[in-house]
């Protein structure tokens, strides 16, 4: 069989249910969060209603995100996530050299996936970042904003509750940059449309 022809099954079932959730949730979260950081009623929506769809899109991501967790612990979806220290960075540049002139180029994708290789570096390294560290910082600081009594009162003559907002804010905001770069990534391929496919069948279709 022709390399494209080849399919894999990259999306289980419940990968693309947590998925589905984590999309809706995420991008609830950043249109309330800037139509609360607003400190108005913004056009398109009244700022209780905000902070209220605000809560509750974090508490359904919280409880989505262990799906993610669990089952990467549980299945084997969770070794394409394992990085290995050597020659970390050598990966790391040769992968963002393709996105950034390699592919404009004619040149062949430097890590191509494959069965044992979902992701090629940059999308293992940024994911991993995202998931595992961003991710969670969100969902611990909005917790702490939602029962601010479980916040530190002074950081270094800083409000506790402050600094929080501020750092989950920031972090908010890289999760909302990476979203826009993973649409634009998502996109790269023989069709634009394939890779949203995939994850809606599960299947990838491998050139």
């Amino acid at each position: 069989m022709g390399s494209e022809n080849t399919k894999l099954y990259f999306y289980p079932f419940w990968l693309r249910i947590w998925h589905g959730i984590n999309a809706i949730g995420i991008i609830l979260l950043i249109f309330t969060g800037i139509a609360m950081q607003s400190g108005f009623d913004a056009s398109f929506i009244k700022f209780q209603l905000a902070v209220n769809l605000h809560n509750i899109s974090g508490i359904a991501v919280t409880l989505n995100y262990l799906l993610f967790f669990i089952g990467n612990i549980v299945t084997s979806n969770g070794k394409f996530y394992l990085i290995k220290p050597m020659g970390f960075l050598k990966r790391l540049m040769k992968q963002a050299y393709y996105y950034a002139y390699g592919m404009f180029h004619g040149m062949k994708a430097p890590y191509p996936l494959s069965e044992k290789r979902k992701f090629n570096p940059l999308q293992k390294y940024s994911y991993v970042f995202v998931m595992y560290l961003f991710v969670p910082f969100v969902i611990i600081s909005g917790f702490a904003l939602l029962f601010p009594e479980m916040i530190i009162d002074k950081v270094y003559n800083l409000s506790g509750v402050f600094l929080t907002a501020v750092l989950h804010s920031a972090a908010g905001f890289f999760i909302s940059i990476f979203l826009l770069i993973h649409l634009y990534v998502a996109s790269i391929g023989k069709f634009p449309v394939e890779n949203f496919k995939s994850i809606i069948t599960g299947w990838h279709n491998i050139h």
